[in-house]
C-alpha cells in the first residue's frame, strides 16, 4: 500500500475509471485538487468562466462522448449551487455526470463557515448520489460507488463534496488493485421478447418509437437492424434523433406538438400499436393523451422501473437496457424469420416513406428581414452528414428540430426536458472537446446566447473551434407567444421597442436588445459575422468554416430575422398559422396535426 493524500488517489481513480476531461474553476476550498491532478498528469482541464458553465460543458462532453463521463470541479459555497442547473439538465436527461465540489473544513461545517453550505443535501433531489465524505479512507468507496451509480440502471449525475482537511489527508491507497465496480443492468429475457412479437405481429400497422435511452445504451445499430429486418417503421424522440438515419427509408418522422414533422405525426395516426424502447412519453412529443393513445395499443420498454406507467398505463411494459432489449428482440425475430412466421409490413412502411414526399415544408423564402425557414434549409446544404448539432430551448430548438436533419447517434445534442437557457455555447464546447475532429455547430436564439456568452472565451483560450449559429428576431418570441394568454404582449413590447427605436443603437447593431453580438464575440477573443440577406447564408456559413479552420476558435454567425412569434408551439391555430405561407389549411390539420387538438 502506498501512502499519499487523498486529492492523489482521487486523481489516479479518474484516470482509472476514464474520467479525464474536466471541466471547471480553481478556488481556496478545493485547490488540493487541482495540485493533485496536475501533478499526476493524465487528467486535461478546461478552464471556465462561470462554474455553470463548467457544468454544461461536462454535461456536452458527456452527451457527445460515448461510454466517458464529463466532470464539473468547483470550490465551495456558490460553486456547489452554481452546478445546481447543470445537475439538472443532466438528470432529466438521464446523462452521467460527476460534480466535485471543495468544502470547508469537517470541524467548522454547520457553523456558517465562509462558503459553508450543506450542498449535498441540496443537491439530493437531482443526483443518483449526493454525498459529503467527512472520513478521508471513505474516499476511495466513494468515487467507486460513484461511478457504479453513474452508469448502472437508467444514467444520471453524482455529486461528491470533499471538505477541505479530508483533501490534504493522508491515506493508504494501491491503485494498481482498485477495480472499478460491475455496471448493473437489467436486460429483456427471450420470453419477453416474443411477448412483444406477438403483440406486434397481431396488428397491421405497428410502430417503434425510439427513445434516448436507446443513445445511452449505444443501441442505435440494434435498432436499424430490427426496424430492417422487421420492416417497422420508426420514430424517434427528441432525444433519441439519430438514433436511425433521416434519410433511411423506415424514418418515419418524429411526433410531437412542438419538435415533430408534419409526415412523422401523419404516420403516428395511422399506427394501432406502438413499441416505445428507451422513451418517456414526454409531455411534449405526446400532447393530449387521449388523442395520443386512441385507437392504438403501447408496449413500453425502458431500464427504470418506475418509467413503467408513469405517463401512462401501457399494455406491456418490460425493465429493460434499451441495448440489451434490443438483441433479445432481434435473437427472437431471427428465429421466427428462419421459420417464416414474420408477417410483412412491406405495404404499411411504404405509406409512412410516401408521406415525406407529399407532407414537407417550404423552406425556400427569399424575404427580407429573413425567414427562420430558410436558415435551417441553408444548414441543411452548408453541414454535412457528419455534423454534430447542439441545442437547448426556444423557437431556435424547436423550428431546428422540425428542419434540421441527424444521420448519427450523438449527432444531436439537446437538453431536451430542462431546457436551461445559456446551457448551448458551453455544451458546445463539452462537445467540441469529446468530438474533436467533428463539425459541432450550435444553434442559439439571442436570449439563449446572451446568459452565457462568457463561456466563448473558454473556446479562445482553449482552441475549442465550433461554429454557433444565433438566430435573432430581438423579439423575446416564444416569451411573448406564451404571455399572449396573460395580456402581457404589450408590456414587453413597449420595453424593446424604446430600444429599438434608438438610431444609434440601429447603426451599431445593437437594435433590441441593446447588445452587439459581433462586438461581444470577436471582444471575447472569437470571429463573428452578421448576415442579413437570405441569399449571402451560404457564403457565410462557408466563411464561418474556414474561420474555424484558421484561428481555432468559435465563430459566430448572427442572423437577422424576421421577428416570428407563432413557429409550432402551443396550440393548433398557432401551428396552423405558422404554415398557412405553406398552404397547410384547416383541412390538413386533422391529419398532419391532430396531435396538438
Amino acid at each position: 500500500m502506498t501512502l499519499m493524500r487523498a486529492v492523489d488517489a482521487i486523481a489516479l481513480i479518474l484516470e482509472k475509471e476514464g474520467a479525464t476531461e474536466t471541466f471547471g474553476l480553481p478556488g481556496a476550498a478545493i485547490n488540493p485538487l487541482y495540485s493533485a491532478m496536475k501533478a499526476h498528469g493524465g487528467i486535461k482541464h478546461t478552464l471556465a468562466r462561470h462554474v455553470e458553465g463548467a457544468s454544461h460543458m461536462a454535461d456536452g462532453y458527456s452527451r457527445a462522448a460515448a461510454g466517458n463521463i464529463g466532470v464539473c470541479i468547483g470550490t465551495s459555497g456558490p460553486a456547489g449551487t452554481d452546478m445546481i442547473t447543470g445537475m439538472y439538465a443532466a438528470a432529466a436527461d438521464s446523462i452521467p455526470l460527476l460534480c466535485i465540489t471543495g468544502q470547508a473544513p469537517v470541524a467548522v461545517l454547520h457553523k456558517e463557515d465562509f462558503q459553508a453550505i450543506n450542498i449535498d443535501e441540496i443537491a439530493k433531489p437531482l443526483c443518483k448520489m449526493a454525498s459529503t465524505v467527512l472520513e478521508a479512507g471513505q474516499v476511495p468507496g466513494t468515487f467507486q460507488k460513484a461511478f457504479q451509480l453513474m452508469r448502472s440502471a437508467r444514467p444520471g449525475p453524482v455529486l461528491i463534496d470533499l471538505p477541505l482537511d479530508v483533501q490534504m489527508t493522508e491515506i493508504d491507497f494501491d491503485i494498481d488493485t482498485y477495480e472499478p465496480l460491475p455496471v448493473l443492468k437489467p436486460e429483456a429475457t427471450e420470453a419477453q421478447a416474443n411477448k412483444i412479437l406477438d403483440m406486434l405481429f397481431a396488428h397491421e400497422h405497428p410502430m417503434i418509437v425510439a427513445g434516448g435511452g436507446i443513445i445511452n445504451a449505444d443501441g442505435a445499430a440494434e435498432l436499424v437492424e430490427l426496424a430492417d429486418l422487421l420492416d417497422i417503421p420508426v420514430a424517434p424522440t427528441l432525444m433519441g434523433w439519430g438514433a436511425i438515419p433521416d434519410d433511411h427509408p423506415l424514418m418515419s418522422g418524429m411526433v410531437g406538438i412542438q419538435t415533430h414533422t408534419r409526415y412523422g405525426n401523419a404516420s403516428f395516426l395511422e399506427a394501432d400499436i406502438v413499441l416505445g424502447i428507451g422513451n418517456r412519453w414526454a409531455n411534449r412529443h405526446t400532447g393530449d393523451l387521449n388523442t395520443y393513445r386512441k385507437g392504438r395499443k403501447f408496449i413500453h420498454v425502458d431500464i427504470e422501473p418506475t418509467q413503467i406507467g408513469r405517463v401512462f398505463a401501457p399494455d406491456y411494459g418490460v425493465v429493460s437496457d434499451a441495448k440489451a432489449a434490443l438483441q433479445a428482440l432481434l435473437a427472437a425475430a431471427r428465429k421466427r424469420q428462419a421459420a417464416g412466421t414474420i408477417p410483412s409490413y412491406r405495404d404499411w412502411a411504404n405509406s409512412c416513406t410516401a408521406r415525406k414526399a407529399g407532407l414537407q415544408r417550404k423552406t425556400h423564402f427569399d424575404q427580407m428581414p429573413i425567414k427562420p425557414q430558410r436558415v435551417y434549409q441553408e444548414m441543411n446544404q452548408a453541414f454535412g452528414r457528419d455534423t454534430t448539432y447542439v441545442t437547448t430551448i426556444g423557437l431556435s430548438q424547436i423550428a431546428g428540430a422540425q428542419m434540421l436533419h441527424a444521420y448519427n447517434p450523438r449527432s444531436w445534442i439537446n437538453a431536451g426536458q430542462a431546457g436551461p437557457l445559456g446551457w448551448t455555447g458551453p455544451a458546445a464546447l463539452g462537445v467540441a472537446r469529446a468530438k474533436p475532429d467533428a463539425t459541432v455547430v450550435a444553434l442559439s436564439g439571442d436570449y439563449d446566447f446572451q446568459f452565457m456568452v462568457e463561456e466563448l472565451a473558454v473556446g479562445a483560450q482553449h482552441n475549442l473551434p465550433y461554429l454557433h449559429v444565433v438566430v435573432n428576431n430581438s423579439y423575446l418570441g416564444l416569451i411573448r407567444q406564451s404571455q399572449r394568454a396573460f395580456d402581457m404582449d404589450y408590456e414587453v413590447s413597449l420595453a424593446f421597442e424604446n430600444i429599438n427605436a434608438s438610431p444609434e443603437a440601429k447603426e451599431s447593431g445593437t437594435a433590441g436588445y441593446g447588445v452587439d453580438h459581433i462586438k461581444v464575440a470577436e471582444g471575447l477573443g472569437c470571429k463573428a459575422l452578421r448576415v442579413e440577406d437570405p441569399a449571402q447564408l451560404g457564403t457565410t456559413f462557408a466563411q464561418a468554416r474556414s474561420l474555424m479552420d484558421q484561428y481555432k476558435v468559435p465563430v459566430v454567425v448572427e442572423v437577422i430575422l424576421e421577428r416570428v412569434t407563432n413557429i409550432a408551439m402551443g396550440t393548433a391555430l398557432d401551428s396552423i398559422n405558422e404554415f398557412e405561407d405553406l398552404a397547410v389549411t384547416a383541412a390538413d390539420a386533422p391529419t398532419a396535426l391532430m396531435l396538438l387538438d
